[in-house]
């Protein structure tokens, strides 16, 4: 094998480990009301991280259709399009937007600064906030602001916590040269 292919080995290995621990994520789960308090947010974020915004993204991808596709990978061990379109769908499907954002704060600082990963983790939890929050407003037809109190409020200081952890995290498989492709996100 030549280098280059092993790389791309590499790289392929840790994508389909970080769509697996986004899984994974799922299954740790506080019931709280219609959105469930997971650790999917710090695998998201650490995907980012990790693969840099197009890998991050096609890690978030797969994670998405093997839950469409049946596979029991969402909250609570669900699937398919009926859960993906319901009043959680907003967050799955800002998780794609989220681990781009990630990505890009990667790509931007190579070795994740603490201030560069911590300003893309919070663009990043807004975007998955926005999309999510606006997404159970209408499925669930709450106001903006019940939306905001119910989709928001509850995941605030947990998912800061989650963001300083993958932030964290990422730095530390950087210092170690863990990480696919070198310290280079794709």
């Amino acid at each position: 094998m030549t280098d280059n292919s092993l790389t791309d080995l590499h790289q392929l290995v840790w994508t389909a480990l970080l769509a697996a621990l986004i899984s994974v994520g799922a299954f740790l789960v506080v019931p709280i009301g219609p959105v469930p308090v997971s650790m999917q947010p710090f695998f998201i974020f650490l995907t980012g991280f990790i693969l840099g915004p197009k890998r991050g993204v096609l890690a978030v991808g797969l994670y998405l259709l093997a839950g469409t596709i049946g596979l029991p990978v969402f909250s609570g061990g669900r699937s398919g399009l009926g859960h993906l379109f319901g009043p959680t769908g907003g967050y799955l499907f800002g998780f794609v937007l989220s681990a781009w954002l990630c990505g890009m704060g990667r790509k931007t600082s190579p070795n994740l600064h603490w201030a560069a990963g911590l300003l893309w983790g919070i663009g990043a939890l807004l975007a998955v906030y926005g999309t999510g929050m606006t997404w159970l407003k209408f499925a669930l037809d709450l106001s903006w602001q019940k939306a905001f109190i119910v989709g928001v409020v509850p995941f605030m200081p947990w998912d800061a916590i989650k963001i300083v952890a993958a932030v964290a995290c990422c730095r530390y498989l950087i210092r170690l040269n863990l990480l696919p492709g070198g310290n280079e996100p794709t």
